[in-house]
């Protein structure tokens, strides 16, 4: 029993071991076309996909039409706005007509001062009197000698007149009589040398006194009692005749041709919130070579707070024109002037070289260069080159 137990096992082994051997065998030779057919699925599903794509995408688009990726670029249409003409110029504060004062005679000692800085004076006013002590004691010998030379032509004129009385008689000669009168004639004429030398020693005396020649504001007081002056010294007082102001505003030579005489002008001094009308008197007839300004006079009436020396800002008026404006985002400026960025029919971006003007609580005016039907890049002209492609949106939309 025990034997057929064992040869049955045996048998099953071997059958087992046969049919798993053809087993493997027909896994190993069906593997290949399985691939083949899940790659050949896999390809046909690529393909109607594909085709699915092309033919509802419809007409293909070049690569050079596609604006999908071009940057969304804000633009404006400014048209023309009327432009009130004011320009903008900063300055420096002066006397209209400063008159310096300073010593006339020979000079000498300071002895008093009688006016100072921010005073009114009017013409003719001592502003400081020079020692005079010398010049007096001059004065009054001359005036002696005016007394001598008057006597001595008193008596010629007696010795004429005796003379005369003689000479009927024949007790003096014709030619005595003409010497005596023409001693008289000398004392006379020495009487007038006399006058005339303590007249001129007056007038020198006179000239000690420093006075004003003409009625106005004082602006500089430069000397002190003690003080030793003269002819070659420094002015001794600033006067701005009448108190007139002006402000020397400094303009570009553009400026400068679009303004006339008699316009109108506000200045503020700095640090002032005040505002002073005057007018534009004289315009520069010389434009300076290095800056390529000129200066514009504008005169202004006395007021406290316009200091000579002290800077303001101008507006002035220089009438109204039709311009486009823009906001000062929208034009740029480099080594080759000031520019904007116009889109075109394309939407290409194009340089555009513009000519600007008075600058506007609106923005800068363009005067040159445009004529405001353009689509003008509003605010990212700086990130764009000269011919790209955008997608330009207005900026109301």
């Amino acid at each position: 029993m025990n034997f057929e137990t064992t040869i049955t096992a045996e048998a099953q082994d071997d059958l087992r071991g046969d049919i798993a051997a053809r087993h493997g065998l027909n896994r190993s030779s069906s593997l290949p076309k399985i691939l083949l057919i899940a790659g050949g699925g896999l390809f046909a599903l690529l393909l109607a996909i594909a085709a699915y794509f092309a033919l509802s995408a419809g007409d293909p688009v070049a690569a050079g039409d596609d604006n999908t990726q071009a940057p969304v670029i804000t633009v404006i249409t400014p048209g023309k706005t009327t432009v009130s003409g004011v320009i903008e110029a900063p300055g420096t504060l002066a006397a209209r007509r400063p008159m310096p004062v300073g010593v006339v005679g020979e000079g000498g000692r300071v002895v008093s001062v009688r006016v100072d800085a921010g005073d009114w004076v009017g013409q003719g006013q001592v502003l400081a009197v020079i020692d005079r002590s010398v010049q007096a004691r001059q004065a009054e010998a001359q005036a002696a000698q005016i007394e001598v030379a008057k006597a001595d032509a008193q008596l010629a004129q007696a010795n004429l007149d005796r003379s005369l009385q003689l000479v009927e008689r024949g007790f003096v000669s014709q030619a005595d009589v003409d010497r005596l009168t023409a001693t008289r004639d000398s004392a006379v004429a020495r009487v007038s040398v006399a006058e005339a030398q303590l007249a001129e020693l007056r007038a020198r005396t006179a000239r000690l006194s420093i006075v004003a020649p003409a009625s106005g504001y004082v602006l500089e007081r430069n000397v002190e009692p003690g003080q030793t002056v003269g002819g070659g010294s420094p002015p001794l007082f600033s006067i701005a005749r009448g108190g007139e102001m002006e402000l020397l505003a400094q303009l570009g030579e553009t400026q400068l041709a679009g303004l006339s005489q008699g316009v109108s002008a506000s200045v503020v001094p700095t640090g002032s919130d005040k505002s002073f009308t005057g007018q534009v008197w004289q315009l520069s007839p010389t434009i300076d070579a290095q800056s390529r300004q000129g200066t514009a006079r504008i005169a202004l009436p006395y007021a406290p707070e316009l200091r000579p020396g002290g800077f303001a800002t101008a507006r002035i008026e220089s009438g109204s024109y039709e311009a486009t404006v823009l906001p000062e985002s929208a034009v740029l400026a480099d080594s080759e002037g000031s520019f904007v960025y116009v889109i075109n029919g394309e939407n290409e971006a194009v340089r555009t070289a513009v000519t600007t003007g008075a600058v506007t609580p609106q923005g800068i005016a363009i005067t040159g260069g445009l004529v405001g039907t353009e689509m003008i890049v509003l605010s990212a002209g700086g990130f764009l080159n000269p011919g790209e492609k955008v997608n330009p949106r207005r900026q109301e939309d």
